[in-house]
């Protein structure tokens, strides 16, 4: 017990033992013993020893301290009587310099200010600058509007300091305009006033305005902070790239900021050669500038330089690595992703955090191998990460992707706070699986909890719909995100439409649905559309439909392979003949079909008349006895379902 570790040669009204027991509290049972303490002893009307506990729980670490301190410092003005006390600010400004940061909302820092002002406490500059910078951290304009509105009143409203405060608060809440004002009625400025319009411009979009700012500023007052502002403003367009050059070129004095901005800007415009001419002629880098250059190679798919850039980045923490991960996701190298979190595993020194946990857990679903991805769902629980946000969405979808739905659903469910992303997820997993009731009542529980829908909602939703044959819902979907969630559908949601319609064999619909499409169908809804002609033996439309998809992307042999596949199934030979001769003459080929199976935790891949794999032999022998007893392939009108039938 705390108390137990007081002084007991002092007596019990001696306050000396209250004061040698506040480094020792750190938690609400803690306080608890100092409050009864104060209480019972009479402490707490001692002005002289309450203030030397704000002054001691205002800087403390610990939450529990920091609203004590409070506390103490609003029952204090209650408890003293007589109204011709004067409060010094300072306590209370140390009181809300706490509770307007870390883990408090700044708003509390706005309600002790208010308390101040409606009680008569004092308040001075740096009680405004405090809720000033409170109010920015919120986006509170109107609070912050008036406090402004009060500080003309104050003979001090007019400081270099406070009127720089007013700036930020505008620019953070996005009135750059308001903050104008504020900066042209300014009688003196310095650097921070211009930085922080600057600022504001570059984050509105307003570069001009920025420049225009930047090239009257006073030599004395233009430092680090205004180049790489406006450079980062430039850098952030690709026509506005040759501005930041410039500036880059001539500025006398560069920093760590200002090589990686530029270098973001190349890499975001894809121009590597450059920004490795730049990265080469840095004096220093940090760890930014090899997690630009990673996953700029990365991105333009040219992971050999990427992988080798990371061998050789020195000082790589868990970010640099999270980049390389990511690029090997969105190059479809999963195997590889896999490889490097073991390795990354096997380091002392470096530590998975959520990111890369929901990279490799990503891999994992597109490789499909649960085994994987149960042992990485046992090392989240065992490090003790919480389950939740973008990681436990990543888990869904694994669960769902490597054919373990019930493992999907126990997450989601496990989920003590879900968001439309969690649902989302869930919708998803429940489409691929051809649960569509079970995706619908998903749905309604969402609808019944009043959790808005997104886009991503309604095109898993009408996945599901069109998986599971539910055409009549598929529809009022449709209809409900338009009128009632009044949600603008986008080029997916019109092909999930078709793709229902044409799966149930309503190919006149779809036909017709896809005429009346605001947006200008793609090759994929036409293909879609087409498959369903072939299915279900539908010529003449098959045919204008594939006249429509040749004339739409005439490169793409896709469309070609499903229109000789039509005729093929009414025996239309020559037509046959005819298409396979103009695929020949505009030299294109068949993208082979591939199947991947997991087995042993390896996954084996099988290309159409591939006989590079091991154990192909093996496969052809295993064909030619189910051949044998009577078994064969029935190749049905598309060419991608196969079906073994007795």
């Amino acid at each position: 017990m705390l108390l137990l570790s007081a002084n007991p040669i002092q007596p019990w009204n001696s306050t000396v033992p209250t004061l040698s027991l506040l480094h020792h509290c750190k938690t609400f049972n803690d306080i608890k013993q100092i409050h009864a303490r104060l209480i019972t002893t009479g402490f707490i009307k001692n002005p002289n020893l309450t203030h030397k506990i704000i002054l001691n729980f205002s800087s403390s670490p610990y939450s529990p301290l920091i609203l004590f301190a409070r506390f103490l410092m609003l029952s204090q003005h209650n408890l003293i009587s007589n109204p011709e006390t004067r409060f010094d600010p300072f306590l209370f400004n140390l009181v809300i310099k706490s509770v307007s940061a870390g883990n408090f909302e700044p708003k509390e820092g706005l309600f002790i200010f208010s308390f101040m002002i409606e009680n008569g406490v004092c308040v001075d500059k740096y009680s405004f600058s405090l809720v000033l910078k409170a109010c920015s951290r919120s986006g509170f304009l109107k609070e912050g509007m008036q406090i402004h509105g009060l500080l003309k009143k104050l003979d001090f409203g007019s400081e270099l300091y406070l009127q720089n405060c007013l700036i930020s608060l505008y620019v953070k809440c996005g009135c750059v305009e308001l903050a104008r004002q504020v900066f042209d009625r300014m009688p003196k400025r310095d650097s921070v006033s211009y930085n922080a319009m600057i600022d504001g411009y570059v984050k509105t979009g307003f570069l001009s305005l920025a420049r225009e700012l930047f090239d009257c500023m006073p030599i004395r007052d233009k430092n680090l902070i205004s180049w790489n502002s406006m450079i980062g403003g430039y850098t952030q367009f690709e026509d506005e790239l040759d501005k930041a050059w410039e500036l880059f070129e001539v500025m006398p004095k560069r920093d760590m900021v200002t090589w990686n901005l530029m270098i973001h800007g190349l890499v975001k415009c894809k121009q590597m050669e450059v920004a490795h001419d730049l990265f080469n002629r840095m004096p220093k880098r940090d760890v930014i500038t090899w997690a630009t250059m990673i996953d700029g190679y990365a991105k333009i798919g040219t992971l050999d330089i990427a992988r080798n850039l990371f061998d050789q980045a020195h000082g790589k923490d868990i970010v640099v690595c999270n980049v390389m991960m990511a690029g090997y996701v969105q190059n479809g190298n999963f195997l590889e992703v896999l490889k490097f979190f073991h390795g990354l595993l096997q380091m002392d020194y470096l530590f998975p955090d959520r990111i890369t946990l929901s990279l490799v857990l990503s891999a994992i679903a597109q490789l499909g191998q649960v085994d994987e991805g149960i042992a990485v769902h046992s090392y989240i629980q065992t490090i003790g990460i919480t389950i939740d946000g973008s990681l436990a969405v990543a888990l869904i979808d694994m669960y769902s992707k490597c054919g373990s739905i019930d493992s999907a659903i126990q997450v989601f469910e496990s989920l003590e706070w879900k968001d439309v992303d969690h649902w989302n997820a869930m919708i998803g997993g429940l489409a691929v699986h051809g649960l569509g009731e079970l995706a619908f009542e998903l749905f309604m529980e969402m609808h019944k909890l009043l959790l808005k829908p997104d886009d991503i909602t309604f095109i898993g939703l009408l996945n599901a719909c069109g998986h599971a044959g539910l055409v009549k819902e598929g529809k009022m979907c449709f209809e409900l995100m338009r009128r009632v969630h009044k949600l603008e559908p986008k080029l997916q949601h019109y092909g999930c439409m078709v793709d229902i319609l044409s799966r149930a064999g309503y190919l006149k619909e779809a036909k017709m649905f896809v005429d009346e499409m605001p947006i200008e169908p793609n090759d994929i809804i036409w293909r879609t559309l087409l498959s369903a002609c072939i299915k279900y033996g539908d010529l003449n439309l098959g045919q204008q439909v594939a006249e429509h998809l040749m004339r739409l992307d005439s490169r793409n042999s896709g469309s070609y392979v499903l229109l000789s596949n039509m005729y093929a199934g009414f025996g239309m030979w020559e037509d046959v003949s005819r298409i396979r001769s103009v695929m020949e003459n505009k030299a294109l080929k068949k993208l082979p079909g591939c199947s991947s199976i997991e087995i042993n935790g390896a996954v084996q891949e099988f290309l159409v008349r591939d006989n590079s794999h091991p154990h192909t032999g093996e496969v052809y022998s295993l064909l030619d006895n189910f051949s044998a007893s009577g078994f064969s392939l029935k190749l049905e009108s598309e060419i991608t379902e196969l079906e073994l039938v007795n």
